[in-house]
Order: C-alpha cells, then sequence, then structure tokens
C-alpha cells in the first residue's frame, strides 16, 4: 500500500487489475438488472441521464444508485472499497456517491476534460473516485485517458460543455495536453481511482461494445463542502436540464 499511495500522490490515478473477480461482477449484473433498470422510472429525473430522452435504449449515467439498493450500499461501504479510498487519501473518508455509467455503442458522446474537484466543491479539494469496469474499455470505445501528476498543479478554469452529465468542462484545454494523454485500456473487474484534481477525459464511443462502469465518489473527512454553493449550484443545473428538455 505505501507504493501505491506513493503512486497516487504523484500520478493522481493508480490501476488495480483484477480488482473485483466474476462472482462479483455476476452480482453487480444481477443487482442492477433487479434493484435499478427495473425501476428506473421511481428515480428522480436528475439522476437519470440518457443519450436520447426519447429511446431508453439510450441510457448513459444514473446518479446515488447505492440508495437503491442494499448491496450497493454495502459495497461503496466496504473495506474493499472505502478501506482502499482512506488508505490512497490517507485520511477517514465519507461515501458520497455510487454511480453507474455507460456510452452506448455508436452514439455515445465525449466525456470533456474536466477536474471532479470542480463538482465536488471542497475544501481543501481531497477526495478521489473509482471507476470499476464491467466491459472491456479501450481506445475505440472511449476509454478515460489522464494526464500524469495534473492533481499537483492546481485547479484549471472550467466552463459549460454543453454535454450531459458532465456539464463544466476544462477551458483551457490544448493539443499540448492531448499529447501528454495517458490511456486506460481496463478488462472487466480492474479499475481506475484518481484524485479530484486529476485532469481526464474520454472520446466518444465510435465502437459497436458498450463502455460500462461503476464509479464510487469518496470525500476526505478533512474536507468542507460548501453546501449552500453546491446546492445552488445543482438547483440551477436541474432547472436548467429541465428546460432544455435533456431530463
Amino acid at each position: 500500500m505505501d507504493g501505491l499511495k506513493q503512486e497516487f500522490d504523484q500520478k493522481g490515478y493508480v490501476v488495480l487489475r483484477n480488482f473485483v473477480g466474476k462472482a462479483i461482477l455476476n452480482r453487480i449484473a444481477a443487482t442492477l438488472d433487479e434493484n435499478i433498470f427495473a425501476r428506473l422510472d421511481t428515480m428522480p429525473r436528475e439522476y437519470v441521464f440518457y443519450e436520447d430522452k426519447s429511446d431508453t435504449t439510450t441510457l448513459k449515467q444514473l446518479q446515488h444508485i447505492n440508495q437503491f439498493a442494499p448491496y450497493f450500499d454495502e459495497l461503496i461501504e466496504s473495506d474493499q472499497f472505502r478501506g482502499l479510498a482512506e488508505r490512497l487519501l490517507g485520511s477517514s473518508v465519507v461515501a458520497r456517491n455510487m454511480q453507474w455509467f455507460n456510452k452506448p455503442p455508436g452514439i455515445g458522446k465525449e466525456t470533456p476534460p474536466h477536474q471532479d474537484g470542480y463538482y465536488f466543491m471542497l475544501v481543501p479539494n481531497e477526495a478521489l473516485t473509482m471507476w470499476l469496469a464491467i466491459d472491456p474499455v479501450d481506445e475505440e470505445n472511449g476509454c478515460v485517458r489522464y494526464i500524469s501528476g495534473s492533481n499537483r498543479a492546481g485547479m484549471r478554469p472550467h466552463s459549460l460543455s454543453n454535454i450531459l452529465g458532465f456539464s463544466q468542462g476544462i477551458s483551457d484545454y490544448r493539443e499540448a495536453d492531448r499529447l501528454v494523454e495517458i490511456p486506460m485500456i481496463v478488462a472487466p473487474g480492474d479499475m481506475i481511482v484518481h484524485h479530484s484534481l486529476t485532469i481526464h477525459r474520454a472520446d466518444a464511443n465510435a465502437s459497436t461494445r458498450s463502455r460500462r462502469g461503476l464509479g464510487f465518489i469518496y470525500y476526505s473527512d478533512l474536507a468542507r463542502e460548501d453546501r449552500v454553493k453546491h446546492a445552488e449550484y445543482q438547483q440551477k443545473l436541474k432547472e436548467t436540464l429541465l428546460k432544455q428538455q435533456k431530463i
């Protein structure tokens, strides 16, 4: 763990191969089918995002799925996940969100370059995101791309991205940034973990394959959220998405 934390602190991300086995992947799939996909109409509209709202086969993102399935709540609070977050951040943590992601084949849009910490609004900005691969992910179907060491360079300016699910993107992202990106090629059961200040993005899905994964977000208990500012941002975002008929 000492070596893994050192790598995380230096690069802003780590890759853990075969983090979970087939048994857990199978239970995740069953829980999604039974507790999540079967009751999408009962979830808040701002938790459910489609590439095309009129086409239910284009589901792209779900928020706070641990609120709707006891197994997912157990998973996000387990030592395997929460314990790893505590070791990497070097502090106790608070589990904040569990997400489901997909880039549907052929239509899954790009993820703009961003830093998760811009959305989190924390002081200090100490948090991390875990991304557990459900499908094989490569450059063709839109793998995550990191800029190594960007976690140590502070927050870049962000502006509206107009991409559903990722409302803000880095506004001064240049070709020089793209030249140093590191693609994360992963297999089912692999997990990538990045700091809240690590710059990352993903291309659109140009393949005939899905690109599904689970996200786990943890805040350090040393971090303090600007709750008023965050609530105002979320409410404004919800109103904008409703007005644009995106949710």
